[in-house]
């Protein structure tokens, strides 16, 4: 079995965080890079046979590529603001700067079309409370199938669960073609708040759970801020956000499919709490931002 949990610092290249290739994962679609930028200082990164988003997680950054520009106006802490975010194509040449420093995520996949450059508005994000009680949670949708078509293989959102709730539950699975599910191979990309709930902090912790229904795959591991975990197949969930420390994560979804899809199934045995959620009030510390900032109450 290859390995599926990554504490923060194992997947990073020189100052940047993460280089997350298919290659490293044992797979074949999705992959995930981090990236520091700092003020006035360009780089560019060359995109391969990868379509990727560029993601801010905090602060902002100019993006240049096929001649257009996209300037992103990012946030704080993706605690603190649903961003805007742009897309680039494979086989492309992609320059980044910002005017502070910044640190941007690409969640990326291996595809085959090569599509046009887009921005995505921050305001055009569907953010969605899913869930209710303490499996409440935000998504933000913003590379999401039926949010954002302008993509071949890659999906991507992102979640916010508040201290003490729990996310990705009930557990379910994509790892075959199926009724209800297609196949992608999904990464778990964590960042966990401090005492302040906004900045992220290694201080924090959160559980998560990955298995199959034979238990050949069994994992139950604290995750801490900049951690990665992979899902190559099984059931996964719950993410479990400690008391006193929210948990976001970004999750990049990519898979064989002819057309993108994050179809699952549920694991039978949990999924009839769903049908729970009708008669129990949702969290209302949720939505915990959009496109404005933090939502207040």
């Amino acid at each position: 079995m290859s390995k599926l949990h990554y504490p923060a610092g194992e997947l990073s290249d020189g100052d940047d965080p993460i280089l997350l290739s298919p290659e490293v994962a044992g797979w074949s679609y999705a992959g995930l890079r981090v990236l520091r930028l700092s003020a006035g200082r360009a780089r560019s990164v060359h995109t391969g046979d990868y379509e990727a988003f560029v993601l801010p997680l905090s602060g902002g950054c100019t993006v240049r590529v096929d001649g257009e520009v996209f300037e992103l106006s990012g946030r704080d802490s993706v605690f603190t603001r649903v961003t805007d975010f742009a897309y680039v194509p494979r086989d492309a040449e992609v320059e980044l700067s910002a005017d502070r420093d910044a640190e941007i995520a690409l969640p990326m996949a291996r595809c085959e079309r090569r599509l046009e450059p887009k921005y995505g508005a921050a305001e055009d994000v569907p953010v969605e409370v899913r869930g209710a009680g303490q499996a409440t949670r935000q998504v933000a949708n913003f590379g999401t199938p039926g949010a954002w078509e302008h993509a071949d293989k890659l999906n991507a959102c992102e979640l916010i669960t508040p201290d003490g709730n729990w996310s990705s539950y009930p557990p379910h699975k994509h790892d075959e073609a199926s009724e209800c599910e297609v196949v992608n191979e999904e990464i778990y990309y964590f960042r966990i708040a401090g005492r302040d709930g906004i900045t992220p902090s290694r201080e924090g912790f959160g559980m998560h759970r990955t298995y199959t229904a034979d238990r050949a795959l069994d994992e139950n591991v604290a995750v801490r801020d900049g951690d990665v975990f992979l899902i190559p197949r099984g059931y996964h969930g719950p993410c479990a956000a400690a008391p006193g420390y929210p948990m976001y994560y970004l999750n990049v979804l990519a898979g064989p499919a002819a057309e993108r899809s994050m179809a699952f199934c549920d694991d039978p045995s949990h999924g009839w709490v769903r049908a729970e959620w009708d008669a129990t009030p949702v969290d209302t510390r949720c939505p915990v931002t959009d496109h404005t900032g933090r939502v207040r109450r």
